[in-house]
């Protein structure tokens, strides 16, 4: 299984990569204030649904862009055929392919493709991790004399929760944080290592469920109760190393 999504999210990347940088001005819609969908976000999920339900036809789908498929196998897959389309616009490096599975009630294996970037991060709970066919190591226990995180900062999130979410993080547990504009890659960033974890406010399971099980499998800790989370819920969550979710307890993950 683990291989054939590798290959598909491969392929998907590709066919991203054809429309990247040669997007015309009707190629773009806003679905909101820097939020944007694109035709290559629409033919990226056509061709990983399309490839998904002649593999898998008894399983379900959950797309970004609108795609939902009722199956009856009890499996999900949850796809967000660009995760960073405002990166992707914008001529920037920073997005991926993200493809998930869902099952028994939580993400439990997922594949991220990110093309200009070079790099496919691979795994899950019945598969170790690897970063481009090459094992990964499991995360380091949180080290706060160095410690970094991503963040997303949802529009739809109240400022005064944003406001004090980085403010615990810079003032409080003093911790420096960026924001790339894409779940995705900043978990990706956690799997090796160039941050310690990933604060998401206002994300959707299509963001993090590929990389999600990834990280559990190397051993991130995680604030996300999935048994109480339904796939079209909007998250608010940590997610890294060991001894990071201490170092954020005052974090308000309600709303």
């Amino acid at each position: 299984m683990l291989d054939f999504l590798t290959e598909l999210a491969q392929e998907a990347g590709a066919l991203a990569l054809s429309h990247f940088g040669r997007l015309s001005a009707d190629a773009v819609e806003s679905k909101g204030h820097l939020d944007l969908v694109t035709v290559a976000d629409r033919a990226v999920e056509r061709h990983v649904v399309a490839r998904l339900q002649a593999r898998y036809p008894d399983d379900g789908i959950f797309g970004e862009e609108g795609s939902a498929v009722d199956g009856t196998s009890g499996r999900v897959w949850v796809i967000d055929p660009i995760d960073g389309t405002f990166n992707f616009v914008r001529g920037g490096a920073q997005w991926a392919v993200s493809i998930g599975l869902y099952e028994a009630g939580r993400p439990v294996l997922g594949v991220v493709h990110a093309p200009v970037m070079g790099m496919t991060l691979a795994g899950g709970a019945s598969a170790w991790p690897t970063l481009n066919a090459k094992a990964l190591a499991p995360l380091s226990s949180y080290d706060q004399r160095k410690a970094s995180v991503g963040v997303g900062l949802g529009r739809a999130v109240p400022e005064a929760d944003r406001l004090a979410m980085l403010r615990l993080l810079m003032c409080d547990a003093r911790i420096s944080f960026r924001c790339c504009n894409s779940a995705t890659i900043s978990m990706l960033e956690v799997a090796t290592g160039e941050v310690d974890g990933y604060v998401g406010y206002g994300e959707s399971s299509w963001d993090v469920m590929a990389a999600y099980p990834i990280l559990v499998a190397l051993g991130a800790g995680s604030t996300l109760d999935w048994s109480t989370t339904p796939l079209d819920a909007k998250l608010r969550f940590a997610i890294g190393k060991p001894g990071l979710l201490e170092a954020i307890a005052g974090l308000n993950h309600a709303g």
